[in-house]
């Protein structure tokens, strides 16, 4: 092994690390922003995963949501609403547990099934990617709530939001086509 070759692997690793550590941010801020929204405030974590995901590709976006899920599970504040309500593993399987197992898959569905895509598959993929979310967390808030409580408390609070995100991610990754080859390098 060459030199070159040798000193390539650890920036690489550096790179790929700084990139984790930098989304983990990123989804920490965007869990922690509220945004006046009706009928009820919105954080940007919608926002913050799509865009991972669509910019830096799958792996890259499930790395960085193991690294979120991890620095939440051993206490650190960086969920929506922590520490006021609670922390670690705890706050994970209290009712909002099934959307972070969503925001999970959803980062690698997402980022998968954009990549190489237009607009419009971009798109596609990152609705999925809100389907699978909801799907989680309503099948895990149906474990709190009655049942027909789970789509009006769970759903409907959020989806225009989140669909408002979704389009905003489309639009701005458009805008910057060559943000995956930038972070990717």
């Amino acid at each position: 092994m060459s030199a070159l070759a040798v000193g390539v692997a650890p920036l690489r690793v550096a790179r790929t690390l700084a990139v984790v550590v930098a989304g983990v941010l990123l989804v920490t801020l965007a869990a922690k922003v509220q945004i006046p929204f009706w009928p009820v405030p919105m954080t940007l974590h919608t926002l913050a995963i799509m865009a991972l995901a669509v910019g830096v590709g799958p792996r890259l976006a499930v790395a960085t949501m193991l690294g979120y899920l991890a620095a939440g599970s051993v206490g650190l504040p960086v969920f929506s609403g922590t520490p006021e309500r609670g922390i670690g593993l705890a706050y994970m399987a209290g009712p909002t547990g099934g959307y972070l197992a969503g925001y999970l898959v959803a980062a690698g569905l997402t980022g998968a099934l954009s990549t190489g895509r237009g607009l419009f598959g971009r798109i596609a993929a990152m609705l999925a990617g809100l389907a699978v979310i909801y799907a989680l967390g309503l099948a895990w808030l149906a474990l709190f709530v009655p049942a027909d409580r789970v789509v009006a408390l769970g759903l409907l609070p959020f989806l225009l939001g989140d669909l408002v995100k979704v389009g905003l991610v489309a639009a701005g990754v458009s805008v910057l086509p060559g943000l995956r080859r930038a972070l990717a390098r």
